[in-house]
């Protein structure tokens, strides 16, 4: 039996054993909540996580289509980019500890080499969705920063504003200025 087959088979298995290991990234009762609460409006993250991971490992197993992997990947990030309590690092570790999952899952069919080598291929792969991963989280921060900087500004121009300090220029006084070629 090759690996790929082996995955299919066990994937319930690998993607609840992931899927736990995803929540317990998070503080003892927020995880807690996010296993426990199945109602997806109650419990949008978890739900989304849940959702998320199984498609993701299907792409793995077959032939790692880019659209896909971020149709599903892009919302799990989102979320991990504005919880602050995630480094970068933290925040896309996730995607790696499906290597415990699978390895807990074969731990038999880890005897066999072939299986073994079939493995550290799929283990490749999962490298890479990892830094598919990172890329997605550096986007989020970026315009979670850009809409920081984006609003500090507007608040600093409207606190100038009131204060007197700004004023507008008339339409006519900008074009009289402007250089004629």
């Amino acid at each position: 039996m090759r690996l790929s087959d082996l995955l299919k088979k066990k994937k319930a298995g690998i993607v609840k054993e992931w899927f736990n290991i995803v929540i317990n990234t998070y503080p003892l009762d927020t995880s807690r909540f996010l296993k426990k609460q199945k109602d997806p409006f109650a419990n949008p993250v978890g739900n989304t996580i849940l959702q998320g991971l199984g498609p993701l490992f299907d792409e793995l197993v077959m032939e790692m289509d880019p659209n896909t992997i971020t149709t599903f990947l892009d919302p799990i990030i989102r979320i991990r980019a504005v919880q602050v309590m995630f480094s970068p690092s933290q925040a896309v570790a996730f995607i790696f500890s499906l290597k415990q999952a699978v390895r807990k899952n074969l731990k038999k069919e880890l005897r066999d080499n072939e299986i073994v080598n079939e493995l550290l291929l799929f283990e490749l792969k999962i490298d890479e969705l990892g830094l598919i991963a990172f890329d997605i989280f550096m986007k989020c921060r970026e315009q979670i920063y850009n809409f920081k900087a984006y609003e500090e500004r507007n608040r600093t121009f409207r606190a100038f504003k009131r204060a007197g300090l700004v004023a507008e220029i008339p339409e006519a006084e900008i074009q009289e200025d402007r250089p004629v070629h």
